[in-house]
């Protein structure tokens, strides 16, 4: 091995080092828990013109560091949200669903400013609703902090933007015979 490179290996061997000891060093800075608040029912039941179906799973999670108890990722509202096309004669693509929070007394409980909205888009491969079918999918939004501090949550509101569509099936006989 040349001089050269026993200089090369040295080098790497030392910035090897240096990025493992820090790795430790960060490993080792705060550590961070999950609050979970659960909500009750856990399970609630909907009914959006002609789609059923239910939120279910509700709970609002919260990070915080441990120890000092300093909020490093502020509550999300988490739910599986199951829907059906339960007619016969419709279908529906799905657009988008927005989560509003009220409290006790109705009035709405907003999001800080900074927290954007509680808006979200179905998957696109799910969109269209045809009846009988049945979609699944886990959400996660905002959720209200003054609504954990003050423990006045008294509803929460799913608004579903759809497209609704006839739905029709239809025969046609044709009449055909054997050539000769």
């Amino acid at each position: 091995m040349t001089r050269r490179n026993m200089w090369l290996l040295g080098w790497g061997m030392a910035v090897a080092l240096s990025l493992a000891a820090c790795a430790q060093q960060q490993a080792a800075g705060p550590s961070i828990e999950a609050k979970t608040f659960a909500l009750t029912p856990a399970t609630a039941a909907l009914k959006v013109s002609f789609l059923t179906g239910e939120l279910k799973g509700l709970k609002v999670v919260e990070r915080v560091e441990k120890g000092t108890g300093r909020v490093v990722d502020p509550p999300k509202l988490q739910a599986t949200l199951k829907l059906k096309n339960s007619v016969s004669d419709q279908a529906a693509r799905l657009i988008s669903a927005r989560i509003e929070y009220a409290d006790v007394d109705g009035k709405p409980i907003p999001l800080a400013k900074d927290r954007g909205d509680a808006s979200f888009k179905f998957y696109g491969f799910q969109e269209r609703l045809d009846p009988g079918m049945e979609i699944s999918q886990d959400i996660e939004v905002p959720f209200p902090a003054a609504a954990l501090k003050e423990k006045k949550l008294g509803d929460i509101r799913l608004e579903i933007s759809y497209i609704p569509t006839p739905y029709r099936e239809e025969t046609s006989n044709i009449r055909v015979s054997l050539a000769e």
